[in-house]
Parts: C-alpha cells; structure tokens; sequence
C-alpha cells in the first residue's frame, strides 16, 4: 500500500534491497514518459523496484525492468508490464550521470517511486556493488545497536 510522504510525496514503491546490496552515493529525481493506464495502476501502488535499473544510451536516460501490473479496469491483452520506460531529466543531470555511470562498478538504481504534486516522479541513486563482507558487517553492526536498545530498555 502507498505511504504518505511528510513534503508532499506519495510513495508508489520503495526498493529495500537497493540500500542492503548497493552503496547509495548520490540521488537525482527523474519524471517517467508513461502511459495512461500506467498512471493509473501506480494510483493503485502495483509496482515493482527490485530489479530494475537505468542505463544511458544516445544522450538519454532509459528505465528497464520497472513491473508495472496491468490496470485492472483495462481489457488490453498486449500490454507489457516490463516495457522500457524513457526517463526525463535536463541535458546537464544527463552529462553528469553519464561522467559518474563512465567509472568503474557506478550503476544507477531506482531507489523509489512517487507522486509528487500528482506527477510520476522516480529517484536514482548513483549506486556501488557492495561486497559479502559489507553486507555481513552491516547485519553485524544492526545486531548490535538492536541488543544494546534491549539493554536499555530492560534498565529503564
């Protein structure tokens, strides 16, 4: 179900695993080029984060593998829920991206989906692959913040 935001933004979908298998660097706001229908389901919350990506390609950013469900009021039988959906963002958003994506192991990864003043909106993050130890020493690191809560909880 879809989350109020606290500045005006209605969550569509959230990626949780973007944050536990990537470094988030830095993040950019994107408008999508949908379809009707599309606006409609994501009014319903019926999308899906987890394995989508962006690439640039020709001066211009594309998401794939963004899952859309089909709208359930529609008949369409030809619709593609994983169909590549063009990102809109100024030329100048799009020549930083491109320098930062150039690097070595830097990818982009949509980290949510919103409505912000009832336009689509998608943030990408400038992400890093973490490693198996990263991972570890944070579910490490979580284990302990959450005993030393108990313990104080159990004090007071």
């Amino acid at each position: 179900m879809a989350k109020k935001q606290s500045s005006g933004e209605k969550l569509i979908a959230g990626n949780r695993q973007a944050r536990y298998n990537y470094h988030i660097l830095e993040t950019y706001e994107a408008g999508m080029v949908l379809r009707g229908t599309e606006v409609k389901s994501l009014r319903e919350a019926k999308a899906n984060l987890s394995d989508s990506f962006a690439k640039i390609d020709k001066k211009e950013i594309y998401l794939y593998n963004l899952h859309i469900s089909p709208y359930s009021k529609n008949s369409d039988q030809k619709y593609n829920p994983l169909r590549v959906r063009k990102l809109l963002m100024h030329k100048e958003e799009i020549k930083k991206l491109l320098a930062k994506t150039a690097e070595k192991g830097l990818t982009l990864i949509p980290t949510k989906l919103y409505f912000k003043r009832g336009i689509v909106k998608i943030e990408l993050g400038i992400a890093k692959g973490k490693k198996i130890f990263d991972k570890r020493e944070n579910i490490k690191r979580r284990t302990q913040e959450r005993e030393i809560r108990e313990q104080i909880k159990g004090r007071i």
